[in-house]
């Protein structure tokens, strides 16, 4: 289990093919479930996304291929001659030979072998310089920068790196290669002179494009300027140059796209205006938690003063029953101004917790927690405010806190089914799916009426592969909750893991229906967004997918599910420059600072594709042949 923050309540997607929610799964970080859809599409991002994907799988193409490959020597081999395979033997050696040249700590060329008694290796080389170079013959030239790179490897070796540079220096000027400068830049990197590595490296790869020890050293160079973004470039080259063979350059990959990330991240933040997620968010966090009625003296029906603070909070309720953007936000502002007024009485406590529900949703977790300590200070019979925080700690990595929290919501009230069905929440995140069942089995023993605690046990049972007994438990759900779209939506998202895409698409049809008719103006989009997934994975229908994807954020605009999910249709398509609008918007919809950074590495990772095709536009076609032997069979 990764250590990254997970907010609670959430449940995981159930298909780790796409990056669709479960029932109350907006609190799960968009990128965790990006991430899913990565994996399982691999090949194919691969192949359009190009460094993506370098970070995680980068061996992954490769070695499909080469499996091919070598399946094919194989048969090849049944058919060649004896005299056949002997010449292959020594072709294979002297690749062999001049790989491993390739990767030592600098370059060197095949040199005769050294006579029996030692000469000096610069005798008869003239003294070497700009004015004193033009007199020599090319074969002159030649043969006095083999010497001085002879005697340069040498000094490197015996660590007399400034000699080195020297020897490396004047073989330059005898004849600018590759190798000369990049031999230099070696000295200099040893030297922690990361300037003139730049320098070096870089007329190494002006020289030859795809020098591979030339651009990691460069990208280390850059790494250490703190020049993240250009070492991320040269790393990515590198990695399709090298087909994906060299780990290191693909873990470097993926800590650049953190650090580069990270740096765009708290810049985000530092003038990121606090404000509410989507209405799909927040909707399906507040149902959560079972529906009850509001406390007494707070009903509609009640003689209040609407500018008094009872009044406020009253109203505040009655907004957030309309379920849309608009209706979020003046509930968040008439419980802030609940607490202003004051003289709340006996209601102070829950006005705590309200304020404190609504901060944690703009991602005002420090100013939430305050609240939600005051609430259970001064009501601590309310077990829904510790639930809440519990929720919270999770979030910033705080686990024994949220178990803490759980515990003393227990010792208040044991036969609360909100306490039992958010613990199952925990052990979900955490993996602990037997425990999971159990608790979400007794939350439905104390409230059979709460949907969600169906549906998490039957997301529970699915990924615990009792997928029998996940079936049965949703088909009691259809059964019991007929009028309830929640049913058909995370039903059909099964029966798509299953690929029964005929069914599945049915029962998002069914769910998008229901929507429709009992909250017009506040429809949840999930539904859409699935069908969308269905008809891509069973059909490759691009265009019907997007339309339904560009439905549900007209619905709500700011559906950080439904922006993944173009994004991910656009890589699918090719459609980089697109995509990658769409990975800057969900950065600017992520709430808290890990998924800010999680939305930025997708998108930087897409810039940085960019970039290579227009720098390097060879290695574009080099990588797409790579995957396009494998890349239609992810799709399919």
């Amino acid at each position: 289990m990764s250590d990254k923050p997970v907010p609670l309540p959430y449940t995981p997607n159930t298909n780790p093919g796409t990056s669709r929610l479960s029932p109350d799964a907006s609190s799960l970080p968009l990128w965790d479930r990006l991430t899913t859809w990565v994996a399982a599409n691999k090949t194919v991002v691969y192949t359009i996304a190009g460094v993506t994907v370098v970070v995680s799988l980068g061996g992954v193409v490769y070695y499909l291929s080469e499996s091919k490959r070598l399946d094919a020597v194989a048969q090849d081999k049944k058919r060649l001659s004896k005299k056949e395979r002997r010449r292959a033997k020594q072709e294979k050696e002297k690749d062999t030979g001049q790989a491993n040249e390739r990767s030592a700590p600098i370059d060197s060329k095949p040199v005769p072998r050294a006579p029996t008694v030692e000469s000096d290796p610069l005798e008869g080389i003239p003294q070497i310089d700009q004015s004193g170079i033009q007199s020599l013959s090319d074969e002159d030239r030649k043969e006095y920068s083999t010497k001085l790179k002879i005697v340069g490897n040498k000094a490197y070796g015996d660590k007399d790196y400034n000699k080195a540079i020297e020897l490396y220096g004047k073989a330059i000027i005898c004849k600018p290669d590759p190798i000369f400068y990049s031999n230099r830049a070696a000295c200099y990197n040893a030297l922690g002179n990361w300037e003139k590595v730049v320098e070096d490296t870089t007329a190494a790869i002006n020289l030859d494009s795809e020098y591979v020890k030339a651009l990691n050293r460069r990208a280390n160079a850059y790494e250490h300027l703190k020049k993240y973004s250009e070492a991320l470039m040269d790393y990515t080259a590198s990695c399709i140059i090298d087909q994906f063979r060299n780990d290191q350059s693909a873990q470097s990959v993926e800590r650049l796209l953190k650090l580069v990330a990270e740096a765009k991240g708290k810049a985000i933040l530092a003038r990121k205006e606090k404000k509410l997620p989507s209405p799909t968010f927040v909707t399906n966090y507040l149902h959560s938690f079972r529906p009850k009625p509001p406390p007494s003296g707070l009903e509609q029906t009640a003689d209040l003063d609407e500018q008094s603070g009872k009044g406020q909070l009253r109203a505040g309720l009655v907004a957030m029953e309309k379920g849309t953007g608009e209706g979020y936000e003046t509930a968040a502002a008439a419980f802030d101004r609940a607490l202003e007024l004051g003289d709340l009485g006996e209601h102070e406590g829950f006005a705590y917790n309200m304020r404190g529900t609504f901060r944690y949703l703009r991602g005002e977790n420090t100013d939430a927690l305050e609240d939600l300590t005051k609430s259970v200070e001064i009501q601590p019979a309310l077990t829904q405010s510790y639930i809440k925080r519990a929720s919270m700690h999770l979030e910033l990595g705080h686990r024994e806190a949220a178990a803490n929290d759980f515990e003393q919501a227990m010792a208040k009230q044991t036969d609360d089914p909100d306490i039992y069905y958010h613990r199952a929440q925990l052990h979900f995140i955490l993996n602990e799916f037997a425990d999971a069942a159990k608790d979400y089995q007794k939350s439905i023993d104390l409230d059979r009426d709460f949907i969600f605690s169906h549906i998490q046990l039957g997301v529970t049972q699915y990924k615990m592969g009792s997928i029998a007994s996940s079936m049965a438990t949703f088909r009691r759900c259809i059964k019991n909750f007929d009028k309830v779209p929640d049913v058909y939506n995370y039903y059909g998202e099964l029966l798509l893991d299953q690929q029964k895409y005929q069914e599945a698409i049915e029962k998002f049809d069914t769910a998008v229906d229901m929507e429709k008719q009992t909250k017009p103006l506040g429809m949840n989009v999930l539904p859409l967004i699935n069908k969308a997934l269905a008809l891509f994975q069973w059909k490759q229908d691009f265009q019907e997918a997007e339309k339904l994807c560009q439905k549900a954020l007209i619905i709500d605009p700011e559906c950080d599910i439904a922006v993944a999910t173009m994004a991910q249709l656009l890589l699918q398509q090719g459609k980089v420059t697109e995509a990658l609008k769409y990975f800057e918007r969900a950065a600017e919809l992520s709430r808290t600072e890990s998924e800010i950074v999680n939305a930025l590495s997708y998108a930087e990772a897409t810039r940085t594709q960019l970039e290579v095709q227009q720098k390097y536009p060879q290695l574009t076609e080099r990588l797409q042949a790579i995957g396009g032997n494998i890349g239609g069979a992810a799709t399919r």
